[in-house]
């Protein structure tokens, strides 16, 4: 197959992506009082309603939906106020009734944004080709022609249209939110409120549509566009015996866990303006840093807590017309996404190229192969047969319950970013980094308020971006369980900032510290490691070791710099190792000169 790099001059990929979180903080299951725990011995956190058992009757989680109003706030989306549960059904194991409880063509969040910057190597992806006036026509026509099944409940299920029984959200007398139900139709203006939101599923102004613009530096930002984030259950938990890879496929048998089924589940559906396997990546970094900092869930993908389908189609550039898209099922890590994506992207390419067909089927990804292979024929609206579920009442949400929520979320991880680049003066991609993880960004603040702004504070950044987390792989510890103190850390790079010690000495004195839990002050002065800054006391190595490689000393004049390296090891050497080598590499030039 051709490379990547090739491949995207000639076609554009059209990529959007499924992103699952479930969410793990709450206590109890969706529709039950259920404890939502996956550790667990399985099948112990069940009831009647996680197996569908005849006549269980769901109660829906109210601080499930506070958490995916949240999750519509930080991610630009437009809250609606009123919106129904489904029953989606399929014929599987791992969802006991048959069916699954999910939103319909209405989610209770719609029409959101996230903007990525993309540098590095990850920029040079998206070819030169694929900015310009022609993009805007390139999302308008992706978006237009996109099927699926949020385009086909908005045709078939026309929620606006429903009636029944009601919900409001609102607070109660002490001040408190609460969900109401009433046996009241679904007001008027609540489903001209659903009209709205369906509308915005088709038909989009090319001339407001905002593109990627690329940077002198060859970085650019994109803005990706969120159709919408729903709430439903999560299924139980397939375990395949024998099979290659935990596969079905050759497994000798399958068991069920239902511990997992009906666990609280958010799914988030880009528009399809992806247009690269690193931005989709980088859509799902940020996506996953928004709900850590949320506190809605660990987001761990190794425990399939956030999980990914990826949907890409190819076209040749300039075209307005759609290729025939395959879906990339439950991809749990980054790299998988990366390059599973990658890789379908390479193998489309080559199958049209060849006169062959690409046809709408679900793919798994085999990391271990580096190849996608068919699952199964996907699944259309039609198949899933949806309607309105007779045991959930449809939502109406207050303005009162929609601010309640947006007053408890927190300073998001953009927000943050942007204010420890200006007040520390840290590198930007240190600080998105550090603001990316609840605890970290509050271990950095503690250890940079303790600090000076710009130098020092650097280094702080550059000690919990680099030694903090090989010190806790290797250990096998959280940051919580580690015992480490944010005074540690300041101490250690004031040390390391004012050149006290070198950088090898300062990966030293981490471990030693996280071992001991002194102070690195006590650590470097037992061991005798401070580096000597009298340039004075190293003239003297310097013209030693000059004295006695004259051979080094003639090759550097010469030209070759190099071996400037091999002499500062030598006054290095001769100092036993308390000589400051950025000093010795300055004397050294100065008396080379």
């Amino acid at each position: 197959m051709k490379e990547l790099s090739e491949v995207l001059k000639d076609w554009e990929a059209v990529i959007g992506l499924e992103i699952h979180t479930e969410l793990t903080t709450l206590d109890t299951k969706m529709f039950c009082g259920c404890k939502i725990g996956h550790d667990d011995e399985p099948n112990t956190n069940v009831c009647p309603v996680c197996l569908g058992l005849p006549g269980a009757l769901p109660v829906p989680n109210e601080r499930a939906i506070e958490y995916i109003v949240k999750a519509g706030l930080a991610t630009n989306c437009e809250i609606q106020k009123h919106s129904m549960f489904y029953r989606k059904h399929y014929f599987y194991p791992d969802m006991a009734k048959n069916f699954q409880t999910t939103q319909g063509p209405v989610a209770f969040a719609m029409h959101g944004r996230l903007d990525l910057e993309v540098t590095g190597r990850g920029a040079a992806e998206r070819p030169e080709c694929a900015f310009g006036d022609a993009e805007a026509e390139s999302l308008a026509s992706a978006s237009a022609n996109a099927v699926g099944l949020s385009t086909a409940m908005s045709r078939d299920l026309p929620e606006g249209m429903a009636s029944g029984a009601g919900s409001s959200v609102k607070p109660d007398h002490a001040g408190a939110v609460s969900t109401m139900i009433q046996n009241d139709p679904v007001p008027e203006e609540a489903a001209e409120g659903a009209t709205s939101a369906l509308a915005g599923m088709s038909g989009y102004d090319t001339a407001n549509l905002a593109v990627p613009v690329r940077h002198e530096d060859g970085s650019y930002t994109v803005p990706i566009r969120i159709l919408r984030i729903h709430m439903e259950e999560d299924a139980a938990k397939m375990v395949h015996v024998g099979g290659e890879e935990g596969r079905i496929g050759g497994a000798a048998e399958s068991l069920i866990d239902y511990n997992r089924c009906g666990t609280p589940l958010i799914e988030l559906v880009t528009e399809p303006d992806l247009r690269t396997p690193e931005e989709a990546r980088l859509f799902m970094e940020k996506l996953r840093r928004i709900f850590l900092t949320l506190g809605i869930s660990d987001c761990s993908m190794e425990k399939g807590s956030m999980r990914c389908d990826g949907n890409v189609s190819l076209r040749r550039r300039g075209s307005s017309k759609l290729g025939t898209k395959t879906e990339l099922k439950n991809l749990n890590s980054f790299k998988a996404l990366h390059d599973g994506l990658a890789y379908e992207i390479c193998r489309q390419a080559e199958v049209l190229e060849e006169g062959g067909e690409i046809y709408q089927e679900t793919r798994h990804w085999e990391s271990s192969r580096k190849r996608t292979v068919v699952m199964r024929t996907k699944e259309t609206a039609d198949d899933y047969r949806l309607f309105p579920d007779p045991d959930l009442a449809p939502f109406d949400l207050s303005d009162a319950f929609i601010e309640h929520c947006r007053a408890e979320i927190p300073e998001l991880p953009d927000a943050k970013r942007d204010r420890y680049e200006r007040d520390f003066g840290i590198k930007r991609a240190d600080a998105e980094q550090i603001a990316g993880d609840p605890e970290t960004a509050a271990f950095f603040e503690a250890a940079a308020g303790a600090v000076a702004a710009g130098k020092e504070a650097q280094t702080v950044a550059n000690l919990i971006v680099n030694e903090l987390p090989a010190h806790l792989r290797a250990a096998g510890c959280t940051l919580a369980e580690s015992g480490l103190e944010p005074a540690q850390v300041a101490s250690l790079a004031k040390l390391l900032a004012s050149d006290a010690i070198s950088s090898n000495q300062g990966h030293e004195v981490f471990e030693a510290m996280a071992q001991s839990g002194d102070d690195p002050e006590k650590i470097v002065d037992e061991r005798g490691m401070r580096q000597v800054s009298d340039t004075g006391a190293l003239q003297a190595y310097v013209d030693e070791v000059l004295a006695n490689c004259p051979d080094q000393a003639q090759q550097y004049r010469d030209g070759n710099q190099k071996v400037l390296g091999f002499l500062v090891g030598q006054c290095m050497r001769a100092s036993k190792g308390q000589g400051n080598p950025k000093l010795f590499n300055e004397l050294l030039r100065q008396a080379l000169s």
